[in-house]
Formats: structure tokens, C-alpha cells, sequence
């Protein structure tokens, strides 16, 4: 058992981001017994789930003549537009039905506001408007966390970093995650984060 101020964050382990899905991340589905295993050694166990209404601003099919994984400038700055995948209420969006939401004690929805992506746990894009997840954490007198889920390079990345920058000790297993790596994100991800004082695990 992990010490209790240790907390267990999936990461958005959803249809949509395993195989068949409309954003399907390589080997995606693997990792669920691995995560399902892990959740017996934390007391603090929180899920996020990507959370999108269908005309989100982060959807290539929403810009005219965009192609997908393009990118265009948001007032917050550089956004790949996705596949739209995640929609609100949709299959896609569900939970990979392998995954055990059981123990969990908290579910973030994250991406929901139409004209803001959200890849971290903790900060929308702009990073600014918070998700709760931090003030959750703080409550429950949470000093580190262990990031797992989809994809590696993106949503785990960047909640890794927001981590960080709060002040948690912050642990990637990197076994218990896939990666989407475009355009050498993964490697831009591992460097990123290890500078800011993440720990990279198997």
C-alpha cells in the first residue's frame, strides 16, 4: 500500500482513446489490467474523462477545410484539431467497460467548455481556469501523485507538469500508459516534464 498522501490519477482510459476508437492510441487497452491491479495500493483513487460537446473549437470537423491533427492559434495559444472523439454522452466518451471506476472516489470531466481544450487534470488550456481537481487533493491532504492513462504525451504529460507546478511530488508510469507520439511528442514530453522534476517509471 502507498502512503496516503499518495494519490492514484487514470487518466481519460475511454473508449475513444482504445483501439476502434474515433482518437485511438496504439495498444491503448493493454494498459487497463495493469491500472485495474494498481488501484488495490492507494487510498485516493480520481479518474478524468474527456468530456466534449459536439461543436467543440478543438474539432477539425468544426473548421472548414481543416484536416485533422492540424494546427490553428487559440487565444490560449497553439491547438491541434483532434477527430472529433469524446463527445458528451456518446459511446466513445464512456469509460473502456474493462476498467474498474469502482474504487475510484472522484470522476473530472475535463474539455467540456466549448471554445477550451483540456489536456491536464488540473488546468484547462489556457492554463488558468482549474478543474477542482487540485482543491479535491488539497482537501484530502494529497502531497504526491502517480499518473497512468492515455495518451503518455498529452493528457498525461501535461497533467504531470501541472503537478509539478503545484507542488506535488509527481511519478509517470510510463508501462501503464500509451502515447500518441506526433511529430516526436513523446520525447518532447519525457524531456518537458523531467525538467520540472517528474519521475519516470516502468
Amino acid at each position: 500500500m502507498r502512503n496516503p498522501d499518495e494519490a492514484l490519477i487514470v487518466i481519460d482510459v475511454q473508449n475513444d482513446f482504445c483501439p476502434g476508437g474515433a482518437l485511438a492510441v496504439a495498444g491503448g487497452d493493454e494498459i487497463i489490467a495493469r491500472i485495474n491491479g494498481l488501484m488495490d495500493d492507494f487510498q485516493t483513487i480520481v479518474l478524468t474523462q474527456d468530456w466534449h460537446p459536439a461543436n467543440h473549437a478543438s474539432f477539425a470537423a468544426n473548421h472548414p477545410g481543416a484536416a485533422p491533427f492540424s494546427l490553428t492559434e487559440m487565444p490560449y495559444g497553439p491547438q491541434v484539431l483532434w477527430p472529433s472523439h469524446c463527445v458528451q454522452g456518446t459511446a466513445g466518451a464512456a469509460f473502456h467497460p474493462a476498467l474498474n471506476t469502482d474504487p475510484a472516489q472522484l470522476v473530472i470531466r475535463k474539455g467540456f467548455r466549448t471554445d477550451i481544450d483540456s489536456y491536464s487534470a488540473f488546468f484547462e488550456n489556457d492554463k488558468t481556469t482549474a478543474t477542482g481537481l487540485h482543491g479535491y487533493l488539497t482537501e484530502r491532504g494529497i502531497r504526491a501523485v502517480t499518473l497512468v492513462g492515455l495518451a503518455t504525451d498529452y493528457c498525461v504529460a501535461y497533467s504531470a507538469l501541472d503537478a509539478a507546478r503545484l507542488g506535488y511530488g509527481v511519478r509517470v508510469l510510463e508501462g501503464a500508459c500509451r502515447a500518441i507520439d506526433l511529430d516526436g511528442s513523446l520525447a518532447k514530453a519525457r524531456t518537458l516534464t523531467q525538467a520540472a522534476g517528474v519521475i519516470w517509471a516502468a
